[in-house]
């Protein structure tokens, strides 16, 4: 059973997607967008045996809290509050691209929270910069579709796969307040993830991550590092293989 509720703490509030029962999975969408993009991929993962928690990032859904003058840290903590809250934990986190910045900040913060990190699609650690603007028109709602869905093509799917599924799901508050925090954030506060596990999800056509980075988490971190390539698949990459990501996280699991 799927439920929806707000987790409250100090002057924030959380909306929760919640389902299944098991060890706990805390799923982080991309920047700007709305948790209901892993609707599959949770579901797949909660018949799997999983208790599949989905907080909705400040500004998206009902979510609702300071946007302004904040850090990944602050979006860290609503995370670690929404799974404090299960008494259940530690949690696996998977984060898709801008998530993963705060499902790392979330293990460097609040470690004890923390089984595992799934970098979902994330950025090199160095990436164009001409891809920040593609990012920022692809999410511009005020922009015709025709250029929105050119940086769709261009940023975040495979050649072969419908861009339009993504020119709605997005949320304007959550996308700038998530600007206001990585801006306000340095790269090497959060980065590290602190000491925990990670698997790293790689499309294989991931402008942001292109072939000579692939293995760059794995060279940086060793052995707490496991990466999968998976093909056909490019920045959004949910969408695009929610199978294949489903059955990667739930192997990788398996073996912590």
């Amino acid at each position: 059973m799927r439920t929806r509720e707000m987790v409250r703490y100090d002057n924030v509030e959380i909306d929760l997607v919640a389902e299944g029962r098991g060890p706990l999975i805390v799923m982080l969408p991309s920047r700007g967008r709305d948790s209901l993009d892993f609707d599959d991929v949770a579901s797949r993962l909660a018949q799997a045996g999983y208790r599949v928690l989905r907080p909705q990032p400040r500004g998206a859904g009902k979510s609702q809290g300071p946007l302004d003058n904040i850090r990944l840290q602050d979006l860290a903590r609503d995370v670690a509050h929404v799974i404090a809250r299960e008494q259940a934990g530690p949690a696996v986190i998977a984060g898709h691209a801008f998530g993963n910045w705060v499902a790392r900040m979330t293990a460097t913060d609040h470690s004890a929270l923390v089984r595992g990190i799934v970098l979902v699609a994330a950025a090199a650690k160095a990436y164009p910069e001409e891809l920040r603007a593609v990012v920022q028109q692809a999410a511009d709602t005020s922009l015709p579709d025709e250029l929105r869905l050119a940086a769709l093509r261009k940023g975040f799917f495979h050649p072969a796969h419908d861009a339009s599924v993504w020119l709605h799901g997005w949320a304007p508050a959550a996308n700038k307040a998530q600007s206001v925090a990585v801006s306000a954030t340095k790269q090497a506060e959060y980065w590290q993830a602190g000491t925990v596990p990670m698997l790293d999800l790689v499309p294989d056509h991931d402008p942001f991550k292109p072939k000579e980075k692939w293995n760059e988490s794995r060279e940086e971190f060793g052995g707490r590092v496991s990466v999968v390539v998976i093909p056909n698949a490019s920045h959004a990459l949910i969408p695009e293989q929610p199978g294949a990501v489903v059955d990667a996280i739930v192997a990788w699991i398996a073996k912590l």
